[in-house]
């Protein structure tokens, strides 16, 4: 395998990568972050529709992996798919950066300039949701022993996985950090043309840098090409709905008459299986048993996958009505400079940044003796412990809510919205967001690259990003069905534009009580939950 020399054990292919996802994050952050504010104030959108907006794009850029990764797995290499996908991405930001061109000499319209903005914000989903599972998957396969890289036995490759995964999120993590602040400063300070243009560029150095790696890059060829997982989930789904509604049946598997086979859903599936090392079953790909069974490995995700979508309605709040709660707090530095509010998004990588060595050097050490396991926690317990905290983060989130409406409300309607309220008591929710990114979000990339078979691990990635991809959409019909009830009957929704009468904190407070909910479930969904590691080893009962 080629990739070049070594640092901390990765290789140079690795490490490039590494810095072109980086790269990528700051890119898209530097559109994402602000972009409710570009909504309210040079789309003149009211607070609900600028959050729903930004919600349902964000879903739509994070649902679109799930679409695209089980093509990118059957169809094309992942190399091709960076590149054609790159040239999407670029387009797009392109697109978003002449909305600022224009509207900066010539005010939009009520129905065109927002419909052009819509069509420029989906072109660059679509490029990202090719982009960003492939690219990951291409560094994965920079890897030594890439065969056995989902569920090896081997020390080596185990740990050389880890190290990837912990660089890969530290580089992610820092171009989201740098995109945020700066960016937000820029737009904020010199305007949106610049603040939508550097984005643009940053991604078209990214893509020249990807292509000057053509010759450290490890091009493994997959033997399995012809197979078609996303045509082999879409079977077994047939076969459960029709079995949920006729009980068992048997089924023709495709392309054998002669061949047939029945598929049942069990508590513990697949234990009489025999696992092989790339993480399916032993056999044939194109044995058509062989598929199925890979597909149901997927399916048994499910109820995992649903119970984190709350984590992910929460993780909406940063961008949106978090920004806008920081817009009327006092944001001063000195006597003339003022923090722009979605900076405070910055807090939440840079807590990823600096607490995630305490996790490995103190954490881990700890919750080994505690619990005699050599792991100290498991990654389904990694995921649940994220969970909690993102709940308290919003009870936190409610508590200042409130003072800050008790304030708002004590002053003259005549007054400024701006409240006599440091927009650094918002600080706290942001760090325990970020504390809790590092258990959920890195437990979530690691529970479904290892869970997927290994022919499927770029959709192993989609099925991460589609968590919050359809945690955005979720988001957004919430806020419309709180609106419609709140604000009938002549009353002030909880997302009015004034934001003193506002009830954001019944809000937070919701989102608290539903997550509380949510991983109740969880917990009772993980604890008979049998892990693709633990049936490779026999641990079925």
């Amino acid at each position: 395998m080629s990739g070049g020399g070594r640092v901390q054990g990765l290789s140079r292919s690795c490490i490039l990568l590494i810095v072109i996802a980086g790269m990528e994050r700051f890119a898209f952050k530097g559109v994402a972050s602000n972009l409710v504010t570009y909504l309210t104030d040079v789309v003149q959108m009211s607070n609900s529709s600028a959050a729903k907006t930004v919600n349902s794009w964000c879903g739509f850029t994070s649902m679109l992996p799930l679409l695209v990764a089980p093509l990118a797995d059957s169809f094309w290499d992942r190399y091709s798919t960076i590149l054609t996908s790159s040239f999407v991405y670029v387009l797009g930001l392109g697109a978003v950066a002449s909305t600022a061109t224009i509207w900066t000499w010539s005010p939009p319209s009520n129905k065109s300039s927002p419909a052009f903005l819509f069509w420029s914000l989906c072109l660059i989903s679509l490029g990202q949701g090719a982009y960003i599972p492939s690219l990951q998957a291409f560094g994965a396969d920079q890897l030594d022993h890439d065969e056995e890289l989902p569920s090896s036995k081997d020390d080596k490759s185990s740990n050389k996985k880890s190290l990837f995964f912990q660089w890969w999120y530290f580089g992610v993590c820092s171009g989201s950090l740098l995109g945020v602040i700066l960016m937000s400063y820029i737009q904020d300070t010199f305007g949106w043309i610049l603040g939508f243009a550097i984005p643009m560029f940053a991604m078209i150095t990214s893509v020249a840098i990807f292509t000057c790696g053509n010759r450290i890059y490890a091009y493994k060829p997959d033997k399995s090409i012809d197979s078609k997982p996303f045509q082999n989930i879409l079977q077994v789904i047939k076969v459960t709905a029709s079995k949920l509604v006729n009980g068992r049946i048997r089924i023709n598997l495709p392309d054998d008459k002669s061949d047939v086979g029945e598929l049942e859903l069990q508590e513990k599936p697949l234990c009489d299986q025999k696992f092989g090392s790339n993480g399916g079953f032993d056999g044939n790909p194109r044995n058509k048993t062989y598929l199925l069974e890979n597909a149901k490995i997927v399916l048994r995700l499910l109820p995992i996958w649903a119970m984190l979508l709350m984590f992910a309605v929460i993780f909406q709040q940063p961008a949106t009505f978090f920004t806008k709660q920081g817009m009327t707090m006092k944001r001063n530095i000195g006597r003339n400079f003022k923090i722009p509010p979605a900076t405070l998004q910055s807090a939440i990588t840079l807590s990823i940044i600096l607490m995630m060595p305490l996790y490995d050097k103190v954490l881990i050490p700890i919750t080994q003796i505690v619990t005699r396991n050599q792991k100290g926690i498991t990654v389904m317990q990694r995921m649940g412990v994220g969970m909690f905290l993102s709940i308290i983060a919003m009870i936190i989130a409610a508590v200042v809510e409130t003072k800050r409406l008790e304030i708002s409300r004590k002053m003259s309607s005549l007054e400024s919205e701006t409240v006599e309220l440091s927009i650094f008591w918002l600080l706290p929710q942001y760090v325990l967001l970020g504390i809790s990114d590092i258990f959920t979000v890195v437990g979530m990339q690691e529970f479904f690259y290892n869970e997927v078979p290994v022919r499927m691990r770029t959709m192993g990635f989609a099925l991460y990003t589609s968590v919050f991809g359809l945690g955005s959409f979720l988001s957004a019909l919430m806020i419309s069905v709180i609106e419609a009830f709140t604000s009938s009957g002549g009353r002030q929704s909880w997302f009015s534009d004034d934001m003193r009468e506002d009830g954001l904190d019944k809000y937070y407070w919701l989102l608290a009580l539903a997550s509380t909910l949510s991983l109740l479930f969880y917990a009772i969904f993980s604890k008979f939950y049998t892990t693709t590691s633990e049936l490779e080893n026999g641990n079925c009962k």
